[in-house]
Order: structure tokens, then sequence, then C-alpha cells
């Protein structure tokens, strides 16, 4: 059996074509089986698995716990919020803390950028990052593209436009590392505040006419405004950011072809898009739910079998 290039799951730049195909492979098989009457296999009764997260989540979270529990794995959850953290314990010691009982692998949810790369760094555990900061969220920009090749066939030469906070995402960042990976051609659309000024080096392009950007794209991946990450006003109203940069269902209908509306949770209706365009037959945003607890199987298993 083939094997993924790393034993942990940082960010998407760390890993290659070879290893995402792996792991839409993987995910193949396990999307059968939790779609069976028994939705659990015995791969990984012996491995215990830790979910650390130091930021609110509620699918990602669930999403791991179900994946871990589909494949018969032991697991421990962890919510910052009542910690030793709070006590001013240090990240390495708290970690360290919890292996000592013998864990095999920690996925973490962290607002500092880079925390699961220095974490990988410093205790001995297999660690997938489950989004640090505004970095990257390695499991969601898979589980897109994941979405997008069971929509469309193929994500190589597919037209993908991000819309939306991309100064904020992790989100934006992993979708561009997967996706050009893959072969798809990126834009971004936004306001200019919410766009990072040098994005262009990434090889993406910057459209701020949203019905321009719709237009062109095959699939409009819809991002949120991180209001949480915002320290000062970076539009001057939610009401306008909506009317620029909001998706209804007439903008959608009167566009000259058919796009795959995408967006990675939790949706603020009647901002980024409204709800007829969230529920419409466009739309895969529980495909894509769905789709993330195969691709976490499939992560987390193929690390699994990287662990002496």
């Amino acid at each position: 059996m083939s094997e993924l290039s790393v034993n942990h799951l940082l960010g998407i730049k760390y890993i290659n074509e070879n290893d995402i195909n792996l792991i839409f492979e993987t995910a193949d098989h396990f999307k059968e089986v939790i779609n069976r009457p028994i939705k659990k296999v015995p791969s990984l009764r012996d491995i215990t698995i830790a979910n650390i997260f130091f930021e609110n989540s509620t699918r990602t979270k669930l999403s791991f716990e179900l994946a871990q529990k589909r494949l018969s794995a032991d697991v421990i959850s962890f919510s910052a919020a009542q910690s030793s953290v709070k006590k001013g314990e240090t990240l390495i010691d708290t970690v360290n803390n919890i292996l000592s009982m013998k864990v095999d692998m920690v996925v973490m949810r962290h607002s500092n950028p880079g925390a699961a790369y220095f974490l990988s760094k410093n205790v001995k555990a297999s660690i997938v990052n489950a989004g640090d900061g505004a970095h990257e969220h390695p499991t969601q920009a898979l589980l897109d593209s994941y979405s997008i090749r069971e929509k469309l066939g193929d994500v190589a030469g597919k037209k993908v436009v991000i819309v939306g906070d991309i100064l904020h995402s992790r989100v934006a960042l992993s979708n561009i590392y997967a996706l050009q990976m893959q072969g798809a051609q990126v834009k971004v659309c936004g306001p200019k505040t919410l766009i990072p000024r040098y994005i262009e080096s990434l090889g993406v392009t910057v459209e701020s006419d949203l019905r321009k950007a719709l237009e062109w794209c095959d699939v409009a991946n819809m991002l949120r405004v991180q209001n949480e990450r915002m320290d000062v006003n970076f539009f001057p109203s939610t009401r306008e950011y909506a009317q620029q940069y909001g998706v209804d269902k007439t903008l959608l209908d009167s566009l000259n072809k058919e796009i795959v509306i995408m967006h990675p949770g939790p949706i603020n209706r009647g901002v980024e898009i409204t709800s007829d365009v969230a529920d419409s037959q466009q739309s895969v945003i529980l495909n894509q739910v769905e789709n993330g607890v195969a691709i976490r199987m499939a992560v987390i298993y193929l690390l699994a079998s990287k662990i002496q």
C-alpha cells in the first residue's frame, strides 16, 4: 500500500499531489463505509487520539470525533476553555501531559498561526492541524477539493473563485494551495480591505466585481466575514457588504451558466449567501460536511499507519 510522504498533516503546503490523491482514494473507500448500515471499521482499535481545541468549533470537532469513532479509535477530547491552560500552563506542557497518558495522535485547533508546526517539532506524536489562526486548515481544503471532484469529475482545469474575507481566512490559504496543486485556476474576490496585500504572489488573481467573478468561475466558495478576528471595521456595514459581495438567488439565476456554490460553514445567512442559495440545487454545502468525515477518516487512517 502507498503511504503519505509526511508524518503529520500541518498544512497543504507540506504535502504533495500524490498525498492528495492517496487521501482521496482512501476517502472513496471510507465514504462507502459510512453509508453502510454498520458504519464502523476496526482499523484503529489500538490507537488513542486526543482532540485539543483552543478555539471554538462545531463542525470540525464533531467531524474529527465521528471520523475517529468510525475507525474504532479511542478518543479523548479537551476544550481549552475549561482547562489548566487558563491557569498559565504552556502548550507543550499541556500536550506532554496528555501524551504521558499514552496518546498516539493529536488533532489541534489553535488561534496562533504555526502552533501545529511548533508542536510537531516539540512532542512525540502525530499532529493533525484542525486550524491554526488565520494560517491553514488543511482538512477543510481537502474536503472542498474532494467535493469539487465528486460534483464536477475533476479539479484540474476548473475555475474556482473564493469570495469574502480572504485576509482572516485559513480556509482560503489552504484552498489556494490545494487547488493550484491539482491544476485549478484560482481567483479571490472581496472588498479591498479584506484582500491580503501580496496575494498575487501566490499565483491567484484578484477580482473586485462579484458578478464578473461569478461569470468566470465554475465553483464559488463563499467565506463568512470573521468578525471575531477583526479589531477594526474593514467595511462600512454588514448590509453594504451583503449588497456588494453577497450572493442571492436573483444573482445566481441571472448568470449565463450553472455554478457550484460551496461554503465551509458556519453560514451567516443573508450576509455572504441568502437561504435560498444555501439550500438550492447548486449548493454542495451539506455534501461538504458528509465528505469531511470521509476525508478526516482517510487522513487519520493514513497517518496512523505510519506510527511505529
